[in-house]
């Protein structure tokens, strides 16, 4: 590597941006879980972890433009990648070996753009308060802060909503199975002993995230998890 847009442009170059973004959005996703779950210590704990995300103020703001240039940089050379691929790829090659090629592995690209769908549905639900007829208000707020707990429970309360929830956290899911072991490969940590735990630590993973999420909107089909009465 002897500078940056070498680096960048180089196949290695692409698959450590690809990873290190990877990572980066990775993060956001534990935190955005550990943020949710408190749905089900009730209200105050809902709305007390919106209130901190509020009173980050402009580091809030730094935070988000981070993640939407992460976001961009990871589909942009995941893309690059696969057309990199595709572009390598013998003309008389008519049989694919699938052998070793998982069908997360062989679908990121496909799996990650339905997946950025998803996100910009779900911060147009949440964020945007679009396609929620009920954004309740906190009792005796004087700012008039929205209570994002009931917001939760009432978007969630709809089928179709949490329908395309689920879908899209299992699209998620799928990519991180193989883009977590991919990680670890990215860095040269790739042997007959290590990449078998890897991958089974990541599918392992993935799917815990895929629990965590899931059971938000399942408690609330269920009648577990009510709006709140009294804050």
């Amino acid at each position: 590597m002897t500078n940056f847009p070498g680096f960048y442009r180089s196949s290695i170059g692409k698959k450590m941006i690809v990873a290190l973004t990877g990572v980066i959005l990775m993060l956001f996703v534990i935190g955005h879980l550990l943020g949710n779950l408190q749905i089900f210590l009730g209200p105050r704990w809902v709305n007390d972890y919106a209130q901190h995300l509020r009173d980050l103020g402009p580091l809030l703001w730094a935070v988000r433009i981070t993640l939407l240039i992460a976001v961009f940089l990871h589909i942009y050379f995941t893309v690059s990648l696969a057309l990199d691929n595709r572009r390598a790829r013998p003309q008389g090659y008519e049989k694919r070996n699938y052998i070793k090629a998982s069908y997360a592995s062989r679908h990121m690209v496909v799996s990650g753009l339905v997946v950025l769908a998803f996100v910009v549905f779900h911060l147009l639900h949440f964020t945007g308060r679009k396609f929620n007829a009920r954004f309740p208000m906190l009792k005796n707020d004087p700012l008039n802060h929205y209570d994002v707990y009931s917001m939760m429970v009432y978007g969630f309360q709809n089928v179709y909503v949490s329908a395309f929830y689920i879908i899209g956290l299992f699209l998620l899911t799928l990519h991180l199975t193989h883009g977590t072991s991919s990680f670890f490969q990215s860095l040269g940590l790739n042997d007959k002993k290590l990449t078998p735990q890897l991958a089974f630590g990541a599918r392992v993973f993935a799917w815990l995230l895929f629990i965590g999420y899931t059971a938000i909107p399942v408690a609330v089909l269920l009648g577990l998890i009510h709006p709140a009465q009294q804050l």
